[in-house]
């Protein structure tokens, strides 16, 4: 199985995400999404896969940019450029697969998918 973490080593649910994928025996591919950002694309083709009507469920509320961009007030195509050019406003970690994707908050939401 393929398995593809948007990963951000200074994130403690993000290790403990890879932690587990290891754990179950996979060696994922890392990506380090705030070194090698997603394309809008590639955020829409995520947000399908997790089954999200709104691009919001991807976005990382709590980031300061999230405040200072106004990303609460923006609404389809424009969150997911705000994410793509800001790449810290997504949230982690994504756990991508063929059977979908899943943002690991809490860990356990990756096992969805494996």
């Amino acid at each position: 199985m393929d398995v593809v973490i948007w990963h951000n080593p200074s994130c403690s649910k993000s290790r403990q995400a890879l932690a587990l994928l290891k754990d179950r025996g996979l060696e994922p591919t890392v990506r380090q999404y705030l070194k090698d950002p997603p394309s809008a694309k590639e955020l829409r083709a995520v947000l399908k896969q997790l089954g999200a009507k709104d691009p919001h469920a991807l976005v990382r509320k709590k980031e300061k940019l999230f405040a200072e961009l106004g990303v609460a007030e923006l609404k389809g195509p424009a969150v997911v450029e705000a994410m793509a050019a800001h790449p810290k406003l997504i949230e982690r970690p994504v756990v991508i697969t063929d059977k979908g994707a899943r943002i690991g908050r809490p860990t356990e939401a990756i096992l969805e998918v494996l």
